[in-house]
């Protein structure tokens, strides 16, 4: 059972109250609460204190890409979810070929940059089109999948506030952190990259929860498609029923 499946403790919650405890639950789910946020920080930390003391890139690399293989031990051992652990091995990975094929450590945070300057123009070049990527992301967590689209023009309009507000916290953290590959050394890129790994996504998390908090519920698809398969299962049953007593009447009478 998720999150979003647990029964709300307490039978006074009001209905605002529900919608904001399963909007904190489901974004928590979709973004890997804490633990992503740590897994996604702790690589690139290790990175930049080992390179800041002694300037060994493949030391600093091959730290890094250990320490996001041992978070995705702990995961398996756990049990866990592992989409944000593995997504974090694939990152470093990326970043540590890379700075190992040019020899410019910085290169080594690069794919991670360009990754986030895709990403804040997926938001708002998919918000553009009318199919915002943050309600593609969350429409299944929340079991609406693309209902919103269609069925729930409020919802469809919150989720494009939100994919706004993170396209736009992306773009900026882009902005400064692309003049900084070209002018600082890799320590200070590092160290910068670091500080701005947490903030915005905070930020852009809280932003997407205050749009989807005062936005409408969203439509449970599943059970929609769940209530509509025991109906077709009743009217089965009761139209095999009537023909079964109609045999019998029949039978009945031809005795």
């Amino acid at each position: 059972m998720t999150s979003l499946d647990k029964p709300t403790e307490g039978t006074d919650q009001s209905p605002s109250d529900h919608a904001r405890a399963v909007t904190e639950a489901a974004l928590f789910e979709a973004f890997g609460g804490v633990r992503g946020m740590v897994e996604t920080v702790v690589p690139g930390l290790l990175f930049v204190a080992i390179f800041t003391v002694n300037k060994d890139l493949h030391l600093s690399a091959i730290a890094a890409l250990a320490v996001s293989l041992v978070l995705v031990v702990v995961r398996l051992a756990r049990k866990d979810t592992v989409k944000h652990a593995f997504s974090g091995v694939f990152g470093v990975a990326f970043g540590v070929v890379f700075a190992m094929f040019t020899g410019n450590a910085k290169d080594f945070y690069l794919p991670g940059m360009l990754y986030t300057l895709g990403l804040a123009l997926a938001y708002i070049i998919t918000t553009l089109a009318g199919v915002p990527l943050i309600g593609l992301i969350l429409g299944p967590v929340f079991k609406e999948n693309l209902s919103w689209r269609t069925r729930n023009p409020g919802r469809k309009k919150a989720y494009a506030k939100a994919s706004w507000a993170w396209g736009l916290i992306l773009l900026a953290k882009c902005a400064i952190l692309f003049p900084l590959y070209w002018w600082a050394d890799t320590a200070q890129l590092g160290w910068v990259l670091v500080a701005l790994k947490i903030p915005p996504f905070l930020l852009a998390v809280w932003l997407t929860w205050v749009f989807l908090a005062k936005a409408p519920a969203p439509i449970d698809v599943f059970a929609e498609m769940e209530a509509e398969e025991q109906a077709e299962k009743e009217r089965k049953a009761a139209l095999a029923a009537e023909s079964g007593e109609a045999t019998s009447g029949r039978h009945r009478r031809d005795m």
